[in-house]
């Protein structure tokens, strides 16, 4: 992602997203634009604001999908968040600082796995020499009941006790020969005893709204003032590997440097998707301001703006943050928002409703596509899953017309039709092993039948 220009971007969303172009265009310019900030002069650098954007659409058309998608493609922490989280309980529900706290969190992780993946190779050596001591402990000088020195005595490699213990020879050693067992997995079913952290009580902190913080803070107080205790556990030799490789992976992994990190990168590449931001709009009533959701609106300003913000990794700065807001605006408008806000969100793209042509290209072209997803599921029962391209084309077309007759849920209508087609072949599926289906148009036609007839059946079924 690092080098990528917008056209390049663009071609990536195109393997997951149809259509959209425009919306697509956007974000990209708007990952490129970080890109160049960075290669700017430092005293420049911190006056350029990220232009943030506002997506307009109905549901189901590839909003949320295309900020998540740009989000993975380019490493960069993401959290999406309802704009009605913050309006849920009382004057106003969930303090929106809460948001970057997340977004701080879920950069932690993410530096954490990479950082985890970075030094693999390692952990995996060190946990595989703690295994081996585990199953073959170092000999130590003991002596007989007459006081005589006598040699310890080790397991062989097929676990029987050996006398002399002891290693002969790198090549030979009973060490490096429980060592090929172990990656061939013949000692997988062999039990050894595991020093584990045993589970500390867990304690529940009822915050009150807007100090979600101060709870998460006090209990990671209590936990350091009741440190996890250990206790010993015989478990099963691959069960014992997974747990010493995390320990190792832990281990090698510089906490510090990955908090520094991920606040870095949450700072300067970190995305926040604040999804349904029509719904916080004070012009859907028409009987005067609502308080509640244009006070929502005011505390959204400072942390969209640029504010700091108290996490438990330290202080962390919004002002380069992207944030893409999206909604349908059915009932309202982008000019309902507070004008303050309005101008924190300069960008503005109008995503278009779907089409028979675009469902038929979300049901083959991505890869990831529905009839992908069936055709694999279905393989692990032993079925042969093919849709004929009359079946798809039926499979568009009647989406098109129950979101035109219904409600207008996008692309997400094709999971429900999908599922309604498929529905009986997926309970028969683990019955019918060797067994190859062809969907065709007659197929798709018999199983939607009843709602197609029905238009009031289809809007509770489909």
């Amino acid at each position: 992602m690092e080098n990528m220009t917008p056209r390049e971007i663009v071609a990536e969303l195109d393997k997951y997203i149809i259509g959209q172009d425009q919306a697509k265009r956007m974000v990209a310019i708007a990952m490129r634009n970080r890109w160049r900030r960075r290669r700017i002069d430092p005293a420049l650098r911190d006056e350029i604001a990220p232009k943030n954007i506002l997506m307009i659409g109905p549901t189901g058309v590839g909003k949320t999908e295309i900020a998540r998608r740009l989000a993975r493609l380019a490493g960069s922490p993401f959290f999406k968040v309802e704009a009605t989280k913050f309006t849920e309980v009382g004057y106003v529900g969930r303090d929106v600082e809460s948001m970057v706290r997340d977004l701080m969190e879920i950069g932690v992780n993410l530096v954490r796995r990479e950082e985890m993946e970075r030094v693999k190779d390692r952990a995996e050596k060190n946990a595989e020499e703690r295994l081996l001591d585990l199953l073959l402990p170092k000999p130590g000088p003991r002596y007989s009941p007459t006081g005589a020195m006598e040699m310890p005595e080790a397991l062989d490699a097929g676990g029987e006790e050996r006398p002399g213990g002891g290693d002969s020879g790198p090549g030979s050693s009973t060490r490096e020969k429980l060592r090929r067992l172990f990656r061939d997995g013949a000692l997988d079913d062999r039990t050894v005893p595991v020093e584990v952290s045993a589970p500390s009580p867990q304690v529940e902190i009822m915050a009150m709204p807007g100090m979600e913080e101060m709870g998460v803070q006090f209990k990671d107080m209590l936990g350091k003032m009741f440190p996890s205790r250990k206790k010993t556990r015989n478990m099963r030799v691959r069960e014992a590997y997974e747990i010493l490789l995390q320990e190792e992976s832990e281990r090698l992994v510089d906490m510090d440097k990955v908090t520094e990190t991920a606040k870095e990168r949450v700072e300067q590449t970190g995305i926040i998707f604040i999804d349904e931001i029509d719904k916080i709009c004070g012009g859907r009533q028409g009987s005067g301001p609502d308080v509640s959701r244009e006070g929502v609106q005011r505390d959204l300003l400072p942390v969209v703006e640029g504010c700091t913000v108290n996490t438990k990794y330290g202080m962390v700065r919004s002002d380069h943050i992207l944030f893409i807001a999206a909604g349908a605006f059915h009932f309202s408008k982008p000019s309902d928002l507070v004008p303050e806000l309005q101008g924190r969100f300069p960008l503005r793209v109008e995503l278009t409703a779907l089409t028979a042509g675009d469902f038929h290209r979300i049901l083959t072209e991505p890869k990831n596509a529905l009839t992908v997803q069936y055709t694999e599921l279905l393989k692990t029962e032993g079925v042969a899953l093919s849709f004929s391209p009359e079946a798809l084309l039926e499979v568009a077309d009647f989406a098109r017309k129950v979101n035109e007759e219904t409600e207008n849920i996008g692309a997400r209508r094709l999971y429900t039709i999908m599922e309604r087609i498929l529905n009986d072949l997926s309970f028969e599926a683990s019955e019918l092993p060797g067994t190859a289906v062809v969907v065709d148009r007659d197929y798709v036609r018999d199983k939607l039948s009843d709602v197609s007839e029905d238009r009031d059946l289809s809007r509770y079924i489909l």
